[in-house]
């Protein structure tokens, strides 16, 4: 599959089964996130993997979407260790974050697998109930599993707005 394939491919998936996603497979989508770029190489990204009963537990304490998931992957940045742009002191391990969720969301895809990127959460109730340490911030979570019979992609996935309300051409 080439990536703009993929890409066009890749939608939210809102409807998952609980089948048991296999180890090989959940190995094979962190060596794949492992390989993201990152800002001067410092790999802040921290992954944790949570699966089963009480795994969908602990996410909902934090967000209603769930989605029928039983296997989540919390992408989270160390801000210890993340790129701090000089000029302005921007923490650049959100960027990093972001590219990983990215790599993690096409892999995912790619594998036949659905996904949703979920931003909204509520990130101080997440980080008390996964009893994360104060340097680990989160900013996405992926609920992982097979689509559902039926799952498709929302009516509004094809809608793109046009080339010229999206990118400033200075050439």
């Amino acid at each position: 599959m080439d990536f703009k394939q993929l890409a066009s491919d890749r939608y939210s998936c809102r409807k998952l089964s609980d089948r048991k996603v296999d180890e090989k497979i959940i190995r094979h989508l962190l060596e794949v996130q492992r390989l993201a770029p990152t800002a001067c190489n410092n790999q802040p990204q921290r992954i944790y993997v949570l699966e089963g009963d009480e795994a969908v537990r602990t996410i909902a304490k934090a967000t209603h979407y769930i989605f029928g998931a039983k296997l989540f992957f919390v992408v989270c940045y160390d801000k210890e260790a993340s790129w701090k742009r000089k000029f302005d002191g921007f923490d650049g391990g959100i960027m990093d974050a972001v590219i990983v969720g990215c790599h993690l969301d096409f892999a995912i895809t790619e594998l036949g697998l659905g996904t949703c990127w979920i931003g909204s959460f509520d990130p101080a109730a997440l980080s008390s109930a996964m009893g994360l340490p104060d340097n680990h911030i989160p900013v996405a979570i992926f609920p992982v599993g097979y689509p559902t019979e039926g799952a498709r992609p929302s009516k509004a996935h094809r809608d793109r707005k046009p080339l010229d309300q999206l990118v400033i051409d200075h050439r």
